[in-house]
Formats: structure tokens, C-alpha cells, sequence
């Protein structure tokens, strides 16, 4: 439920804490980021994924960007988080060839709960800088703006990516820049 609720705060400023779907969802979303017009697509995989299930096969292939979401309360949220960023980042003859690694942001949620917190701040960071990923901690029942700002930090990182892709490409392939949440997404093909 965390990434969905950063999802839906990004989205329509809105906070919901509960939800009734375990279904998979996909959202997308225009927007304008330095002059330039952007479509995003955001898969959430569900609300409540059952955790054993995630292999990341076919994400690993095509998504430019990932946000791991763990609850700052809930310690096995974040056995999770670091299981699927070890996952990202083995090493990429174990599942892809990339000429860029994927943007990735480790997010602890719930920092209006830090009187029950199980997991440091300390500890996020260090995940985090361990495995080349950018982190913060918010909470999307608190923080509207944080949140936008967190998705903008990692969409800038995919447009980074998207560039140094171009570069190494001297056929000048197009790529599209695509926002993945909580953790992943899917691809959809565009018009």
C-alpha cells in the first residue's frame, strides 16, 4: 500500500490509505519538466504484492527506472526493499545487457511514524549508496510536495540515462522515458 499511496499523492495530491485492489494497476501521467513534454507510465504491480512472487525478468529487460518503496515502521518491508535492489543490480550477464544501469530511488515511507520505527535513516542510506541508488525518506500521508519532488528526482535521473543511451548509440535510436514504481512496469506500446 505504500507505493500506491506515493502513486496517488503524485498523481492527484490526494493521500488514501487504504485500498480495496490487489490488482496490478498502470497510470499515466503528462507532464512538463524543464520545457519539455513528458508521458509517463507508472506500474504499480498491486497494493499488497504476495512478496515471494517478483522475479523481475521481463522488468529488468526494458524499465528505465525503479522506486523501492519499504515501510520505515515494518523491518521485513525492508528485507524486501534490499532483496529486489540486489536483484536490479546483479551483475547484468545474470539477466540483461544494459549500456546504462537503470535509475533506481530506495524510499522509506512512513516518517510520520518514527516513534515506531524499526529501520534507521542510517540504514536506508547505506542500502542505498551500496548499490548506486539515490534514497530519501517522507511520508505520503504528510508530505504532498515531497513526494512530487521524489519523482521528479528520479525521472530527471531516467532522462540523464535516456541521454547517455543516445550517446552510445550511433544510430540515434529514440528512447522514451518512463517512470516505474514501488517498483515496476510494464511495457505498453505507444502511437
Amino acid at each position: 500500500t505504500d507505493a500506491r499511496a506515493l502513486i496517488v499523492r503524485f498523481l492527484t495530491k490526494r493521500f488514501i490509505g487504504e485500498y480495496a485492489s490487489n490488482f496490478e494497476s498502470i497510470y499515466n501521467k503528462h507532464l512538463c519538466l524543464d520545457g519539455k513534454q513528458l508521458t509517463l507510465e507508472i506500474y504499480d504491480p498491486c497494493s499488497q504484492p504476495q512478496r515471494g512472487k517478483f522475479s523481475l525478468t521481463s522488468e529488468l529487460h526494458w524499465a528505465d527506472g525503479f522506486v523501492i518503496v519499504y515501510d520505515i515502521s515494518d523491518r521485513s518491508s525492508f528485507a524486501f526493499a534490499k532483496a529486489l535492489i540486489y536483484r536490479i543490480r546483479e551483475p547484468q550477464t545474470s539477466h540483461c545487457k544494459r549500456t546504462v544501469e537503470s535509475a533506481v530511488l530506495l524510499v522509506g515511507n512512513k516518517q510520520d511514524l518514527c516513534h515506531v520505527r524499526e529501520v534507521g535513516w542510517e540504514e536506508g542510506q547505506k542500502l542505498a549508496l551500496d548499490n548506486r541508488c539515490q534514497f530519501c525518506e517522507l511520508s505520503a500521508a504528510e508530505q504532498s510536495l515531497e513526494v512530487e519532488m521524489m519523482f521528479i528526482r528520479i525521472i530527471k535521473d531516467i532522462l540523464t540515462n535516456c541521454k547517455l543511451k543516445e550517446k552510445r548509440r550511433p544510430s540515434g535510436s529514440k528512447s522514451v522515458a518512463k517512470l516505474i514504481n514501488n517498483v515496476f512496469g510494464k511495457r505498453r506500446k505507444s502511437v
